[in-house]
């Protein structure tokens, strides 16, 4: 037969699809399909997780309370127009930082004495679910904790047995002990525990936590916010897991809150009233000055009355002075709010001055009178002004210790703190239902990354398309499987035994995988006609591809057909035909390619000087009628070497005249160079791409790497596939069969 090369077809010299960018929905639908029992497990196993922790999760409680802030004036309503100057909208995002600084919940932390934490130990996981169960809860009331500087913040450990108590420091010493009920110290240490309750453990954690620590938490833990737009009515909340505790805090947090609010109110008062008490004095030593210098004016003088006239300037001039007096009270009580750029400062200053300007009207008027009338006047005027002034003042003393007395402030507790009657957290339904949804994402995700990672040929038209004939798609037998499997749990009991392979064109010759390779035998028939000889190598890109498996049940195959078949293990490194075949491997492939034979003469002679090799003694048969076997033999160092010395191209051409079909089973060409030196001795070679595991880019570096090497490859045999939903929704139908598999 002449000795043909022909190129297979590269994706260089194919059209390349440009669907890598699309999204095959329908591919993705049917991958969920194949793994519809991987998600459910997955999904069920984060339910079940789900399940557990609301169960055992400790339940959080809340405490309510709601307040009122009513818009008001800060200033004091009973000082008739001086309050407007304190006039000062309160707003509800203020009202609710105030209520969480570290003014109130500092005071808090400090009246409840929160830097003293103390709880119990469990066991891990369900110890607290439990102690919950049994309907006791185990507590300590520590009345007083005095801890070193270097303890605090730190995590000590507190035994109670028989109503004594130990205190264990971080190092494991023990620093305190007592009795419960009484006070015990040691140094810098001091502890008081006024009662225990330890029905489900006798051991608890300990922590003297630093005071702004403490504050942090109780202002994170604090919740406040306004019920609707501006309606000035504030809600507050704090969950814990112990409701009591939730309430006794939240309720001094509310009245503190409503007391600093009051005691603010009441220092504005008092601030005005401390003022009018440092102006009083000087007051009322002015007004005594000015009725001695009128009584003794007048007696001087001996002018007793003052004309109509005068006595009109005089109240005038009086009255402006009253005026002008209140606005200086006033601007002393602006200046400590206001600068005088402010628009209420300076209208106060506006006024103030037209106040004057009368006066200085009026008192050139005076200018105009007799001495006598000036000078009594001018007496007269010192002696009612400071007298409205004195009196004034002390008006207003009385209204602002009347003020001071009555402040009520702004904020009122609507209702005290409630605890709700159910846990608020954890939200187990919800939690339930989230683990079930982040299970089933999670799984779909696996699937999906999974499917992306695995880039094995998945359908024969893959390959099609990059030029590469595939002569035959084996599907996956459950019944080798099995058998796979019996061998694998025989291995792993390490008997002394020979452990051999089942063949299952022998087992089970109605398999659906054989039914497959009886189709190859009808394709192989015909594509050997332009074969150069009836020798077939079968090889693959890389091992687990199912190759051996191949081989050997082809070969099988054929012989079943009445064709006369040498099936050869070329394999010397690893090759296990022998135990597929029943055979042993004492004698092989190896061994035949490096034998010598004696001359009549007794002389040795290499086996390569003669053209005719005996085989004979190497060959094994009757496992199979029609079929005959070579292992591969006594295992040789140099394999490469071996199958590229004469003697091998003498014992292929003599086998390939005595037999109808001799088939070669190789190494993987990726892995070593066996299979390409093997091929130069084939009319007709096979590769094995197993379904699912072998890329496509894979086939085709080894279609090149024969072709490189100067072999033909007649096409590919699919290995090892099943029907699967991702691959008939994906690509639709196979070529040979009408639909898809996947290999295992």
């Amino acid at each position: 037969m002449e000795n043909k090369t022909v190129t297979m077809p590269t994706p260089n010299n194919q059209p390349q699809r440009n669907d890598d960018d699309e999204i095959d929905l329908g591919r993705l639908f049917g991958l969920l399909i194949d793994h519809k029992w991987l998600i459910a497990v997955i999904t069920a196993i984060f339910m079940f997780a789900g399940v557990v922790y609301a169960m055992l999760a400790t339940p959080i409680y809340q405490a309510d309370a709601l307040l009122q802030v009513e818009e008001k004036s800060s200033g004091m309503p009973a000082l008739g127009e001086m309050s407007e100057m304190f006039a000062t909208e309160s707003q509800a995002a203020t009202e609710i930082e105030i209520m969480k600084s570290r003014m109130v919940i500092g005071a808090v932390v400090d009246q409840l004495e929160l830097t003293n934490v103390v709880k119990p130990n469990y066991m891990p996981f369900i110890g607290e679910f439990l102690a919950r169960r049994s309907g006791e809860t185990d507590q300590v009331v520590l009345e007083a904790l005095q801890v070193p500087e270097s303890q605090v913040g730190k995590a000590l450990e507190l035994r109670i047995e028989d109503n004594v108590f130990t205190l264990i420091d971080t190092d494991g010493k023990e620093v305190v002990s007592g009795v419960v009920g009484t006070p015990a110290e040691n140094g810098n240490w001091v502890v008081h525990i006024s009662d225990a309750v330890t029905e489900n453990t006798n051991s608890f954690t300990l922590v003297k936590l630093n005071r702004l620590k403490a504050i942090n938490n109780w202002q994170e833990a604090l919740t406040v916010s306004e019920r609707g737009k501006q309606t000035g009515i504030l809600s507050a909340n704090i969950q814990h897991q112990e409701p009591t505790f939730a309430e006794r805090v939240l309720d001094a947090i509310a009245t503190e809150y409503m007391l600093q609010n009051i005691r603010r109110n009441a220092a504005e008062a008092e601030n005005s009233l401390e003022f009018l008490q440092r102006q009083i004095p000087t007051i009322k030593e002015n007004l005594n000055d000015a009725e001695e210098k009128l009584n003794s004016y007048r007696l001087q003088s001996q002018s007793v009355d003052l004309s109509l006239e005068t006595q009109g300037l005089l109240e005038q001039l009086v009255e402006l002075e009253k005026r002008i007096n209140d606005l200086t009270l006033k601007e002393a009580e602006i200046s400590r709010l206001y600068t005088k750029q402010h628009p209420s400062y300076q209208a106060l200053i506006e006024q103030k001055a037209n106040l004057e300007a009368d006066q200085k009207r009026l008192s050139s008027q005076i200018q105009e009178l007799p001495e006598t009338q000036q000078q009594v006047l001018r007496y007269t005027r010192d002696v009612e002004v400071n007298q409205e002034i004195y009196l004034q003042l002390l008006n207003r003393m009385q209204e602002l210790n009347v003020l001071k007395a009555g402040t009520v402030g702004n904020v009122r507790i609507l209702d005290y703190a409630a605890t709700k009657p159910g846990a608020v957290a954890p939200k187990k339904s919800l939690i339930v239902v989230l683990a079930t949804m982040l299970g089933g994402m999670l799984s779909i995700a696996l699937v999906f990354v999974k499917a992306a990672l695995n880039r094995g040929v998945e359908s024969a038209e893959q390959l099609e398309n990059e030029g590469i004939n595939v002569y035959a798609s084996v599907p996956k037998s459950d019944v080798q499987e099995t058998m796979d499997q019996r061998l694998v749990r025989m291995a792993k009991r390490k008997t002394h035994e020979v452990i051999k392979a089942p063949l299952l064109a022998k087992e089970d010759p109605t398999d659906l995988a054989i039914e497959a390779l009886r189709g190859l035998r009808t394709s192989l028939h015909f594509a050997m006609l332009e074969a150069r000889n009836n020798v077939i190598m079968i090889s693959g890109p890389s091992p687990a591809v199912g190759k051996s498996f191949v081989t050997a049940n082809l070969a099988a195959v054929l012989a079943q057909a009445g064709q006369r078949v040498l099936l050869i293990d070329g394999d010397i490194r690893r090759g296990y035909l022998h135990s597929m075949l029943q055979a042993n491997n004492e004698k092989g492939l190896a061994d035949l390619l490096i034998a010598r034979r004696s001359t009549t003469g007794g002389e040795a002679v290499n086996v390569e000087n003669s053209r005719d090799v005996d085989y004979a003694q190497y060959v094994q048969s009757g496992y199979i009628e029609n079929l005959d076997f070579i292992p591969r033999g006594t295992a040789a160092p140099n394999p490469a070497e071996l199958l590229m010395h004469p003697r091998m191209n003498n014992f292929m051409e003599q086998v390939s005249k005595e037999y109808d079909y001799v088939l070669i089973d190789t190494p993987p060409i990726l892995a070593v160079t066996d299979a390409a030196i093997v091929g130069s001795y084939a009319g007709t070679t096979l590769l094995v791409a197993r379904f699912g595991l072998t890329p496509a880019k894979e086939m085709i570096h080894t279609v090149k790497r024969f072709n490189q090497n100067g072999v033909e490859v007649k096409g590919v045999i699919l290995n090892s596939v099943e029907r699967k939903a991702s691959s008939y929704y994906g690509y639709g139908y196979n070529y040979h069969y009408g639909y898809t598999y996947k290999s295992q």
